[in-house]
């Protein structure tokens, strides 16, 4: 996603890229690797200034040397463009240290054609360590990004065979899509229980397309483990069947018993199965697009906060994110134009109330958590001339210092949110600009836990050339879980992040503002679907 060439055109194609690795090195000495897998697509080619920039990674995966990871990365494909890519796998010892402080287990680079001319799937042998790395497999999946169509399933199991010696199984399903050339692709894996053969799992939802291609009556397939904490080498097979979505949702099929082969073979007649799944429920749902909220009357309200710590660097210093050059705008404008010249569309009124964090403000020069980027107790606005005259009159004004808090901000505008009625007339998106990491990260947490339940969604937007590590944590696409903190969960992900330099020219002064609003636009249309 993070592309500083601008294509001449918008993209013909949105692929999914899922990717799973076999025979990984391990580099851990008292267990098995912790691996996820990074993607880089070469930008600046045709300025003779070339680089690798991030699109997106997958999760960690604990304790495995053969991993399939579920977490798909978005890429656009340029039919008419040559894009090369770069896959870098690494064994994740500490979350929050940077990606040179763990350890690297293998790389592999193609052209995204490469994939797509052989079928959508391909298999890459790693290189990057002393003899044999493993390999990568890399399956790319177009997708459609108007409505969604999701299955969702409440299942349960039965009687499922007993795998521990010495106490019960800790049951486990992989779900697959059955490709065409009938090679299986890891759709979803469901949370492992503890010692249990009755189990029944969370629900959980499956993007039909990459379920079973869209098509309701073709087959996929389900496999149950007793997972083993011995690096996914010998994860017990308890038994696997196979379902259509069309006889589960019409209950035609409730119960599936779990096969296992090799029993079968050596019981005989004698073999029943090694328990049953039972399919409580099954159900299609189409999620609304963005369009649809917007058609139906959805008036989008924005809140904008800017970033004034001192981490920016001093405003009359030419390196500093918030220097005023008459010649071009700094990093901030950019972004501030980027996302309200988008933004203010969704809005009739184009009324935006804009915050600042981090500064000392006059009269008093006192730091304050939140304050009025017009420095009077009216925040609002309006349109993009309203934010960036705002933006500059504090700018001249107020002490660059800190903390860089985001509670304070999220806090007061959940305030907003919840005070709008529940029938989708409005909406409340906060837009945070920032360069770097965040000081009340608990604290923020606990924000974001607490208002996800509000019609409310936040969009950050990085700033400078911090790798934004600790963004990942509270970006629920980073590892497909929701965030989680002190026993709470969020009962939806609301936070979507985006660097800015996704959107620079390579002198990482000018910005393709064509480019910016496709990319955008659709962390905008993200939080509807």
């Amino acid at each position: 996603m993070m592309n500083n060439e601008a294509p001449t055109a918008i993209p013909s194609t949105v692929l999914m890229l899922t990717m799973k690795a076999s025979r990984l090195k391990d580099r851990d000495i008292l267990s098995k690797n912790d691996p996820i897998c990074i993607l880089y697509e070469l930008t600046g080619r045709a300025q003779g200034r070339p680089q690798w920039v991030e699109r997106g990674r997958t999760e960690t995966i604990q304790n495995c040397l053969n991993p399939e990871w579920t977490k798909k990365i978005q890429i656009n494909y340029f039919f008419e463009e040559r894009q090369s890519l770069k896959f870098e796998i690494y064994d994740i010892d500490s979350p929050m240290a940077s990606l040179s402080a763990q350890d690297f287990l293998g790389r592999c680079e193609c052209e995204l054609a490469e994939i797509i001319g052989d079928g959508g799937k391909k298999t890459f042998n790693l290189s990057g360590l002393h003899g044999n790395c493993g390999t990568l497999t890399v399956f790319a999946d177009e997708v459609d990004e108007g409505a969604k169509e999701f299955a969702q399933f409440w299942v349960r199991g039965e009687k499922l065979d007993k795998k521990d010696f010495f106490g019960k199984s800790d049951p486990f399903l992989d779900i697959y899509r059955i490709r065409d050339d009938n090679n299986r692709q890891l759709a979803h894996r469901t949370e492992v229980i503890k010692r249990n053969l009755n189990p029944e799992w969370k629900m959980f939802e499956v993007n039909v397309k990459l379920l079973c291609e869209g098509d309701v009556n073709k087959d996929f397939l389900v496999e149950c483990f007793d997972y083993d904490n011995d690096g996914g080498l010998r994860h017990d097979f308890i038994g696997s069947c196979s379902a259509t979505l069309n006889k589960l949702v019409t209950k035609e099929v409730q119960r599936l018993p779990l096969i296992n082969e090799k029993k079968r073979q050596e019981k005989g007649n004698k073999y029943k199965n090694s328990g049953e799944l039972i399919f409580k429920n099954v159900q299609i749902i189409k999620q609304p697009t963005f369009l649809d909220f917007i058609n139906g009357g959805t008036q989008l309200d924005f809140t904008v906060a800017v970033d004034f710590t001192a981490s920016n660097g001093g405003v009359t210093k030419p390196t500093s994110l918030h220097y005023i050059n008459p010649a071009q705008p700094n990093q901030y404008e950019i972004g501030l134009r980027a996302a309200i010249d988008i933004c203010q569309h969704y809005n009739n009124s184009k009324i935006f109330d804009v915050f600042g964090f981090g500064a000392k403000v006059p009269p008093q020069n006192f730091v304050s958590p939140i304050f009025s980027l017009t420095l009077n107790d009216n925040p609002s606005v309006v349109g993009v001339s309203g934010v960036m005259q705002a933006y500059r009159n504090s700018l001249n004004r107020v002490q660059l210092f800190g903390p860089t808090n985001f509670s304070p901000i999220i806090n007061e505008v959940a305030k907003k949110a919840a005070k709008i009625i529940s029938n989708g007339s409005r909406y409340q998106i906060l837009l945070i600009l920032t360069d770097g990491i965040i000081s009340d990260m608990a604290k923020t947490k606990q924000a974001i836990i607490s208002a996800s339940s509000l019609p409310l969604s936040i969009i950050i937007i990085g700033v400078g050339n911090d790798p934004f590590e600790s963004m990942v944590e509270l970006d629920s696409d980073a590892d497909d879980h929701l965030l989680t903190h002190e026993g709470r969960t969020a009962q939806r992900d609301i936070v979507q992040f985006v660097p800015l330099r996704n959107f620079l020219s390579m002198n990482g002064q000018n910005v393709d503002s064509e480019r910016a609003m496709a990319l955008l636009a659709k962390e905008v249309r993200f939080i509807f679907i």
